[in-house]
């Protein structure tokens, strides 16, 4: 208990980690509140997916500009300025729905906005994880922090679902907007003198500063390795909000709830796989190559399943590879990361993980209309092997500089 969870025993990042626990509750029970919504005023997929887009959109163009940021600004003050916005977009969204004026268009605006703070509070929240726990206890705490995201993804809608049951839609969005409460009270909370080296990084070129960043990532195997899975398995492999349902559907045949279990199964394989990761205290590039060929194979295998009881055990599995590909990638770039460049590498793992969610949601809708759901799985899975395989080519080829990189911290 004490190795899979002694990133805690920091009292700044103890306090970030609880306040989280309640925050990321309330952000899974905006979402489902949110989809509810918006299809009680239309009645249409079209409309959900429109939202979903707008929310993510800004990721794909603003990330690298938030890690410029997350680079300049001390942190923790970035921090309580970007949670209080989110928290006024959500007590906004209630307010409207609750007095009954909510209208499809300020849906899209709100979610929109939300998307705008995404954008810059993300590589700003992830490069301060090891201000909070220092390098030593950095694996554990991404790890840690995947385990509270999953959970969350699991409690939160059953939660936000029973919200809307007895208090409506409003209720979710009320409840999300005190849930951001505890962060801002946390990061106020904090003890500056306990961070680990904090940076203030001085203005400079904005698009010269994403150059560096860039640059830093290409030249750096230690970085680009993980740039080159990503950017194949994040486009291909992540798009879950489009291929769970589908699967639901057209595959399995089954109704909403056996689409909500399938969504938890998942979780479940997630939670299981970031305890056990905090567990492992550690980062290789071993780990991160086996985590993403589990991913792909395990993706190959959900499309040609047609069973329910056979595809939630698959999810179960799958969403323990993606946690093992996922946090040991985020715990490898930070480590291989100088201090001055780690809000916008980080900006980086963002922008692959959630902004290529757009296109990668668009070209597997296309794909599945033409060609069929578990067809394009299946050459979703394949693409997301050949990304793998340039990476173990990649490796071998840079072994040496892979000797000399810092990527394992002590048990």
């Amino acid at each position: 208990m004490f190795r899979t969870f002694r990133a805690l025993r920091n009292y700044n990042f103890r306090l970030f980690w609880f306040a989280q626990a309640i925050s990321l509750t309330g952000t899974w029970m905006q979402s489902i509140g949110q989809s509810w919504l918006v299809l009680q005023l239309t009645n249409s997929p079209v409309a959900v997916g429109t939202v979903i887009a707008l929310q993510t959109l800004p990721v794909l163009f603003l990330a690298l500009f938030g890690g410029v940021f997350a680079d300049r600004v001390p942190k923790r003050d970035f921090l309580v300025f970007t949670q209080s916005a989110a928290a006024l977009q959500a007590l906004t969204m209630a307010i409207l729905t609750g007095s009954g004026r909510i209208a499809l268009w300020h849906v899209y605006v709100l979610a929109l906005v939300l998307g705008l703070t995404n954008a810059f509070d993300n590589p700003t929240r992830q490069a301060f994880v090891v201000e909070m726990v220092g390098r030593e206890d950095l694996p554990t705490a991404v790890a840690l922090n995947s385990s509270l995201f999953n959970a969350a993804r699991i409690i939160g809608p059953a939660v936000g679902g029973l919200t809307i049951a007895f208090l409506g839609i409003s209720g979710a969005f009320y409840a999300n907007a005190a849930s951001f409460v505890p962060v801002v009270v946390a990061l106020l909370l904090m003890r500056t003198h306990l961070l680990f080296a904090p940076h203030h990084h001085q203005s400079g070129n904005v698009f010269s500063e994403v150059g560096e960043g860039l640059s830093y990532a290409r030249r750096t195997a230690a970085v680009f390795i993980v740039v080159i899975i990503m950017g194949v398995v994040g486009t291909f492999g992540y798009n879950f909000q489009v291929t769970l349902p589908l699967i639901a559907d057209f595959v399995l045949h089954t109704n909403a709830v056996g689409f909500g279990g399938l969504t938890s199964f998942m979780g479940i394989g997630s939670l299981i796989g970031g305890l056990a990761l905090a567990y492992i205290s550690r980062a290789s590039y071993p780990m991160l190559l086996v985590g993403s060929a589990m991913f792909a194979l395990l993706l190959f295998l959900v499309a040609l399943s047609a069973s329910f009881p056979l595809t939630a055990t698959l999810l179960v599995l799958l969403g323990l590879a993606s946690i093992a590909y996922t946090a040991t990638a985020n715990t490898l770039l930070q480590l291989n990361s100088p201090e001055h460049l780690r809000g916008r590498v980080m900006s980086i793992y963002f922008l692959l993980m959630q902004g290529s969610t757009p296109i990668g949601g668009f070209l597997t809708g296309v794909a599945a209309n033409r060609i069929g759901v578990s067809p394009t799985i299946q050459v979703e899975a394949l693409l997301c092997a050949l990304g793998v395989l340039t990476g173990v080519w990649y490796y071998r080829s840079r072994r040496q500089e892979f000797q000399t990189s810092p990527v394992t911290a002590p048990p």
